[in-house]
């Protein structure tokens, strides 16, 4: 084994001040193993970590260069538990680190990789698909009820869809024109966001899964029922959205994603057992990842955006 190339967040700012980086292959502590990765997932936080904001820059201000990626799945490199040389893992890594060809994972963060599972679409999963289930258990979404997602196309948006068809709920999503087909084919309702105002395609929804945040997650507000419920995912303007459902008599939190291998271990079997599709809208070497982040900071992704790393 050589050196460990990443692909660092060397200063906060434009999507330009990510550069690669050699470093020493870390190494693993006694519950840690040692993953080779083959794919890190790029997801919106990670740009907006980069420009500076949230709660994941007031984390990392004093560790620059730091190095992104909370979704990775590759190889476990050293024997440890549960786990051998070569065993295929995929996992929510907390500490960040998925943008380098090595990282140490702790043994609980860690989830197998079915047989059938691409490592891009394991590397999908850990963020959107924690994100999107998480949501929509914190909801307490039921069959027999209606929903609304934000964002149906994206990363999250298009993986809530599936699985809030599958607990039974009415699905809406909100898109672009482009992607009306795409939502329709996973199960939803689509709704153009540019075509006219949400609140005058459908209304009296029992259940908002607000992926936007801001302008677009406070309108979608006159979407839901009096008594509804809201789950309100970017942390930038959780406050500013729960506060506006307050005053409309709607129950609104936040949420931050968690590490759950048991969550990640479903997610992986429906993926497996053809139950659960995945779209990867793109995938970079790693070299580019400056232009993985100008994609995803656009916020006009279908599904998912992937980095793989040099092997």
């Amino acid at each position: 084994m050589s050196h460990n190339l990443q692909l660092a967040i060397t200063a906060f700012g434009e999507p330009d001040t990510l550069k690669l980086q050699q470093t020493e292959i870390p190494e693993p502590t006694t519950d840690q193993v040692l993953v080779n990765v083959a794919y890190a997932g790029v997801n919106p936080v990670d740009a907006k970590t980069r420009a500076g904001l949230g709660w994941g820059a007031e984390k990392i201000k004093d560790s620059l260069p730091w190095v992104p990626g909370f979704d990775a799945a590759g190889t476990v490199v050293n024997a440890v538990g549960q786990y051998q040389a070569g065993d295929r893992v995929a996992g929510r890594i907390v500490e960040g680190g998925g943008y380098g060809q090595y990282l140490c994972a702790n043994l609980d963060a860690l989830s197998r990789i079915p047989e059938t599972v691409s490592f891009q679409h394991a590397a999908s999963l850990p963020v959107a698909g924690l994100t999107a289930l998480q949501a929509l258990e914190l909801a307490d979404l039921k069959a027999g009820e209606s929903v609304l997602i934000l964002a149906g196309a994206g990363g999250v948006g298009h993986i809530a869809i599936q699985l809030a068809k599958t607990m039974g709920a009415t699905v809406y999503a909100s898109c672009s024109d482009a992607n009306i087909e795409f939502v329709s084919q996973l199960g939803a309702k689509a709704l153009d966001y540019r075509a006219s105002a949400l609140d005058a395609q459908v209304s009296d929804i029992d259940v908002l899964i607000d992926l936007m945040g801001g302008d677009a997650g406070e309108a979608a507000l006159a979407c839901v029922k009096q008594g509804g419920r809201v789950v309100t995912v970017p942390t930038i303007t959780a406050e500013r959205i729960i506060n506006a459902a307050k005053t409309k008599g709607i129950e609104a939190q936040g949420m931050l994603v968690k590490p759950n291998p048991v969550q990640m271990d479903a997610l992986l079997a429906k993926v497996a057992a053809g139950e659960l599709h995945v779209e990867i809208a793109k995938t970079y070497p790693l070299e580019h990842g400056v232009q993985a982040h100008i994609d995803i900071q656009s916020g006009r992704t279908r599904g998912k955006i992937l980095l793989e790393m040099p092997q």
